[in-house]
């Protein structure tokens, strides 16, 4: 009998550590991804399609460019068939021996979409980057894959169909996430991606100066998790923070305002780090505004983001 009361004991706290394990993930994943605000958000966007950007008489590439890295067996047709106004340069990221001659490859798999993105830079940096350029997913649209993307369906094509050019040629760099979480829940904490020297192993070497250099960038001077750590430089953890999930526009001037080198750099960094595919990848997608311009917390309003971003504005 006892050993049945003590079964009934441990199965009972076992089973109420769970639920309470299920309810935090539940929370966490709801508060990145709350469908019902989602749909709301939605409403205005199917409501408004008339106003979708025209494609160019006779389909003309404009001077834009969609940067995609994909796996081999991933389909990215839509890339090609539903944008056509853009031009595209599309990375195989994992070529194999029947690679078709001509297709644009990367140095290595790694860093997930950051490789895709540095070679093309690296590869065209000397005069035939377009004006504006949109680097995304190799996935279109679903919830599974495409979560992250803001637009009803999580469709991509819709999202390069709204996309305000103006805009982006205007401020320079946009993040294509305009809901602040996950990326800017809590950003006044440092970011533990950049613990210890990570901020200098990227960026020491780069024109962006390192937390150790004077006079400090916008991202060092907001770095200092702690005052004991402006004695220890090197172990300084940066408060690095922008929405998820390394989609976003940039304009070909805010690209020049780094030398070659800076990407070279950069990209030579995933190459060698001791971290894996995806947390090279994680480093990278807390980086990129800073790269391209941005204050070291960059998390725009929502509504005013989407407005600019998008041109859905609230009445």
């Amino acid at each position: 009998m006892k050993c049945g009361i003590r079964f009934k004991v441990l199965a009972g706290t076992a089973l109420f550590v769970g639920l309470i394990i299920i309810l935090l993930v539940l929370e966490d994943k709801c508060e990145t991804y709350d469908p019902v605000a989602y749909i709301q958000a939605s409403i205005p966007w199917w409501q408004s399609d008339a106003d979708e950007q025209p494609l160019p008489l006779g389909g003309r590439k404009g001077d834009k460019i969609i940067v995609v890295p994909a796996m081999e067996d991933d389909d990215v047709s839509w890339v090609t068939n539903e944008l056509s106004d853009w031009q595209h340069a599309i990375y195989t990221v994992n070529p194999s021996n029947e690679t078709r001659p001509n297709t644009l490859t990367t140095p290595v798999n790694k860093g997930h979409e950051a490789m895709a993105y540095l070679t093309y830079i690296i590869d065209n940096y000397d005069g035939s980057i377009p004006e504006v350029v949109a680097f995304l997913h190799s996935h279109r649209n679903g919830f599974f894959q495409a979560w992250h993307v803001d637009t009803p369906l999580h469709d991509n094509v819709y999202a390069m169909r709204h996309v305000q050019l103006d805009y982006v040629k205007e401020k320079g760099y946009v993040n294509l996430r305009c809901n602040n979480n996950p990326g800017c829940k809590q950003p006044k904490r440092p970011n533990p991606h950049f613990a210890g020297n990570i901020w200098n192993e990227v960026m020491g070497n780069t024109s962006t100066p390192a937390l150790s250099q004077v006079p400090l960038s916008p991202a060092a001077q907001e770095g200092y998790s702690t005052a004991a750590d402006k004695e220890r430089s090197e172990f300084m953890t940066p408060r690095l923070w922008t929405a998820c999930c390394a989609q976003f526009a940039v304009s070909r001037e805010q690209i020049y305002k780094r030398p070659l080198q800076d990407y070279v750099q950069i990209r030579q960094w995933v190459i060698d780090t001791e971290k894996d595919d995806a947390m090279s990848g994680r480093v990278m997608e807390y980086l990129w505004h800073v790269i391209f311009g941005q204050e070291a917390v960059h998390c725009p309003d929502v509504n005013t983001c989407y407005c600019k971003v998008y041109g859905r504005c609230s009445s």
